[in-house]
């Protein structure tokens, strides 16, 4: 049996909270190892519909350990709520089924304040984050400032710490002309909050290596994906972390000897949040049409996603850096009834063909698409369980991206209902 990584392929939005949901069920403990409660998963269980930020999705699954690993930044107080928000639709999490990794960052007020008056402050120029605090508090960690998950059992030294971050804060506050941030309410609210937190707090790096051993399978649920990646995603329009399966290891202290299959997930078109280059972007009434049929809305933030043909390029480079062995195409539903579908499968930089997507942001903003057409199909893929139930050109079509982008198929998702997969290799075994 091997361990299994999934993260995304593209900008996020792939779809992993419902593959993550299905693979979970082989899984015996899930774990989420980077992010914020910036990233959404909605998974489809039945008639019940569940959106996710901070938790992993194998939380409503009886029987699992859920993990929140230490390259996670949490805002508690928006943990919390999510727990409460599950408890009352019947999903208890205990710390038998839930835990907290004791060297984890918090995301606290003063980070949100920071990110919102950032953005303002940008104007035209703003990157489009959620505002959430997640970026600030990733340069709290990196400055060695941050206050961590396992400070809240420890009061003198939470105070001693929140006086200094906020020291640090209130300099740019003051500039800004916005309040500033007080250690001693912080305190105050962090206290009354850590009963509730630290009985899921533990040492996860044992817990996984404890797993290990007694040879648990271990499914890690990434963020976002991998072109937003903080080192080789679409630089400054990224998240504030590493999307790439090898973060897997560092953001939950299981040393990478023991990751096994990375499992890319990949929407069968493309899609984006917020600002940021977007070769393939379609902004007329095709990329509406997508939009429109892909209810394509932020899981937390609720914002109208962009849309447009699948970049192959993109997803082939994502590949080679993610570290990705195969991949679960989403959403093939959404392209029922189009006549004909394009694929961008290079592109065109001052009169030059090109096959990479640039690191330099003005020659990306220079990218000129260059597609193929191939004839698309009228039948419904939606709800089909296998091959023979897809439309000849709708294999055609899956088997042409196989080839650009150099990794095989191993799941097909033909609707958000999670039994509706069509799997071709198990990443447990293959």
């Amino acid at each position: 049996m091997k361990n299994v990584v999934v993260i995304g392929s593209q900008w996020g939005d792939e779809g992993k909270g419902k593959i993550v949901d299905w693979l979970s069920e082989r899984a015996d403990v899930i774990v989420r190892f980077q992010g914020g409660h910036n990233a959404g998963h909605t998974l489809v269980i039945g008639d019940e519909v569940y959106k996710l930020s901070l938790l992993p999705s194998g939380v409503v699954r009886e029987g699992k350990l859920s993990v929140i690993g230490n390259g996670v930044v949490i805002d508690p107080w928006a943990l919390l709520s999510e727990i409460d928000g599950l408890a009352e639709r019947g999903v208890a999490l205990g710390p038998d089924r839930l835990t907290i990794a004791d060297n984890a960052c918090l995301i606290l007020p003063v980070h949100s304040e920071i990110d919102h008056a950032r953005e303002a402050a940008k104007g035209d120029r703003k990157i489009g984050t959620t505002g959430r605090g997640i970026g600030p508090a990733y340069e709290d960690k990196t400055a060695r400032r941050a206050i961590r998950v396992c400070d809240l059992s420890d009061p003198e030294t939470l105070r001693q710490k929140l006086d200094e971050l906020c020291a640090h804060h209130n300099v740019y506050l003051r500039a800004a002309e916005l309040k500033e941030a007080s250690p001693t309410e912080m305190f105050d609210e962090l206290m009354v909050i850590a009963p509730r937190l630290l009985p899921f707090v533990s040492q996860v790096w044992r817990r996984l290596d404890e797993a290990r051993a007694a040879d648990k399978r271990i499914l890690f649920e990434g963020a976002q994906g991998v072109m937003l990646d903080v080192d080789h995603g679409t630089y400054p329009f990224v998240t504030s972390s590493n999307t790439v399966a090898g973060q897997a290891a560092a953001g939950s202290g299981f040393g990478a000897t023991g990751i096994g299959y990375v499992l890319g997930i990949t929407k069968a078109y493309t899609t984006r949040v917020g600002t940021g280059p977007f070769p393939s972007e379609l902004e007329d009434e095709i990329g509406q049409r997508l939009g429109e049929r892909g209810r394509e809305f932020g899981t937390v933030t609720g914002r109208k996603r962009r849309c447009g043909w699948f970049d192959a390029v993109m997803v082939r480079q994502a590949i080679k850096v993610g570290g990705i062995t195969g991949i679960a195409l989403t959403k093939l539903d959404v392209l029922d009834g189009f006549e004909e579908l394009k694929i961008c499968v290079a592109y065109e930089l001052d009169g030059q063909k090109i096959d990479y997507f640039p690191a330099g942001a003005s020659d990306r903003d220079r990218l000129v698409p260059v597609y193929e057409t191939l004839t698309g199909w009228s039948e419904s893929t939606q709800g089909a369980k296998s091959w023979a139930e897809l439309p000849a050109s709708a294999i055609k079509y899956i088997r042409y991206i196989e080839e650009l982008i150099e990794a095989p198929v191993a799941l097909l998702s033909t609707s958000p209902e999670r039994d509706d997969t069509i799997l071709v290799h198990d990443p447990f075994r293959d």
